[in-house]
């Protein structure tokens, strides 16, 4: 008997039903939705949200959204939560139950205790009539879905229904946080954006106070090259500065090969100002880390002093930080 050939009709009409019920949902905005809204915006402790089953798995997705778009946010298993895990909500929390029915056993148990806890409860469900919607303070109704499911069993338009309502939550209270780009990478520090966002002095590996190899242009190279040996893990250069202190120079390993092959030793004891690359190219502290990758793939160097207002180095961005950032983003893209 041959395999079945997948109906392709099927699938077309599932996505047309579930969006059906997702685009109903904008005209269901209204004065209970806001109220959910402010209730997580002002809540001065954690934003719960809890569910068994599908409903469950759809809870999880949107607390982490809370919680990576500024809105701490935990979940908390039904089940586990009638077993100790109710010591995870306190007064103060906002506790947001996901059920299509609103009658399943399980919720409706826990229902009071969470009450008991002085929790404010928001219902995410079908019906206004349920004993979840009975007990909520808050109900974010969806209303009837038929489900795309073919058998008009397996939740399908309930849930994507659940998600996109608390989609719809997460990122109305994100606007009203003011929720910036920058806070955003904070919490994904190894994410795309995150590396995007990441700024000069959060990549550089050698900086002042620690490793940075910083000496007076006026000191001659046998003492700047011994003085830089006495740092554990010495980078590629050195940083010259002028009496004020602000950066006059750099003065790299390539540097010193090219010089010792035409010239011999004897410049060793040259002022190292006469030996170093002057106005090198440096970066500002508080530039983004990928527009110093940009300078340092252009014009094909390995180091890159990073300077504060006042023109003094501060720290050294060397060839293996931007190797570490693009390893990230090769294993993020692997996932």
């Amino acid at each position: 008997m041959p395999d079945p050939s997948p109906n392709l009709e099927l699938a077309r009409r599932v996505l047309a039903t579930e969006a059906d019920c997702i685009g109903a949902l904008a005209g269901r905005i209204d004065e209970r939705f806001t109220a959910a809204a402010e209730a997580v915006y002002r809540c001065g402790g954690t934003v719960v949200l809890t569910g068994i089953g599908k409903a469950g798995i759809v809870a999880q997705k949107i607390s982490a959204t809370l919680a990576s778009t500024g809105t701490p946010s935990i979940f908390l298993h039904p089940v586990e939560a009638l077993h100790g895990d109710l010591g995870r909500v306190r007064r103060d929390d906002v506790v947001i139950i996901l059920s299509h029915s609103g009658t399943t056993e399980e919720i409706i148990r826990l229902v009071d205790h969470l009450k008991a806890r002085g929790a404010n409860l928001v219902a995410i469900t079908a019906s206004d009539d349920s004993p979840l919607a009975k007990y909520a303070d808050i109900i974010l109704c969806y209303g009837d879905v038929d489900e795309a499911c073919p058998l008009g069993l397996a939740p399908s338009a309930s849930t994507s229904c659940m998600l996109a309502l608390g989609d719809a939550l997460a990122l109305t209270v994100m606007d009203m946080r003011n929720f910036s780009p920058e806070e955003f990478a904070a919490f994904h520090p190894v994410g795309a954006l995150g590396r995007s966002l990441m700024k000069v002095e959060e990549a550089m590996t050698f900086r002042s106070g620690g490793r940075l190899p910083v000496a007076d242009e006026n000191q001659t190279v046998r003492r700047v090259l011994a003085d830089a040996e006495k740092i554990k893990r010495r980078a590629g250069a050195v940083l010259l500065v002028d009496k004020a202190g602000r950066l006059a120079g750099i003065l790299t390993d390539g540097d010193l090969r090219r010089r010792i092959i035409r010239d011999g030793d004897a410049f060793l004891d040259s002022p190292a100002g006469e030996v170093m690359h002057r106005n090198p190219k440096h970066i500002a502290a508080g530039e983004l880390a990928s527009e110093a990758m940009a300078i340092m793939n252009e014009y094909r160097i390995d180091e890159l002093p990073v300077v504060d207002d006042d023109g003094k180095p501060i720290g050294l961005l060397d060839v293996q930080d931007i190797v570490g950032l693009k390893a990230l983003g090769r294993g993020q893209n692997g996932k």
